[in-house]
């Protein structure tokens, strides 16, 4: 007669997020900055169709590293969460923070409950009236939530990019300033060689506070290169 298989909980916990985890690490790095005037994103990637950083709502945007299908569908149920909350009560009560509460949720849920976890970590940011407002909430494969201030690093190599950024941003960049801190970061390589990234090579959009309504923004083309080429060159 043969045994039953047996794996403690804690056992299964642990594999379930080493998995996750090596999923994850397999993706180019996102990173989230503040800026004078909103919030700006960056990440390498070459695809003009397959997104990373996303529109949500008015002022809310959404950013992912990971597996795409995963991280797309939940994309879709954000947008669908945020068109029923302000189709239902008022355009103002869609806030990054119940986002960020329901993504939690479905995160966690997949994690101890389904055999395999989802292989994302997500960036739910909301613009404000001023940078004292601003929301940035970054999202773990298991669903625990952290309320992030200033910068963000998502991917594989989040921790020694999180490091380089940590001596570069300070608070008050214009935006062409914090754009060249974000390529110059994404570019860096643990041999201290810079691994310049061409413009078209990079998907960077922002949420800018000036913007009456619609606050998200994609900066492609011309006007990418534009705004790197007056960035201030580095001391």
């Amino acid at each position: 007669m043969s045994m039953p298989f047996y794996v403690s909980p804690e056992q299964l916990m642990k594999d379930r997020a080493d998995y996750a985890r090596k999923g994850i690490a397999r993706g180019r790095s996102v990173v989230v900055l503040q800026y004078e005037e909103g919030i700006a994103f960056a990440t390498e990637n070459p695809s003009r169709a397959l997104h990373k950083i996303s529109e949500i709502y008015d002022r809310i945007a959404f950013a992912a590293v990971g597996k795409y299908n995963e991280f797309e569908n939940l994309r879709v149920a954000g947008v669908r969460y945020a068109d029923l909350r302000g189709y239902s009560y008022d355009r103002k009560d869609v806030n990054a923070r119940g986002l960020a509460n329901a993504y939690a949720q479905t995160l966690g849920t997949v994690f101890t409950t389904e055999s395999k976890p989802l292989e994302v970590e997500l960036v739910v940011a909301e613009v404000g009236a001023s940078a004292a407002e601003d929301q940035i909430y970054r999202l773990s494969y298991d669903g625990s939530v952290a309320d992030e201030h200033g910068y963000v690093v998502m991917g594989g190599q989040a921790e020694r990019l999180g490091g380089v950024l940590s001596e570069e941003w300070r608070a008050g960049l214009s935006l062409p300033e914090v754009l060249s801190v974000a390529v110059r970061v994404l570019g860096s390589t643990e041999d201290g060689e810079p691994h310049p990234i061409p413009a078209s090579q990079l998907e960077v959009a922002v949420l800018d506070r000036t913007r009456p309504r619609r606050a998200f923004r994609r900066l492609t083309g011309p006007l990418l290169e534009d705004l790197l080429a007056i960035a201030p060159p580095q001391e």
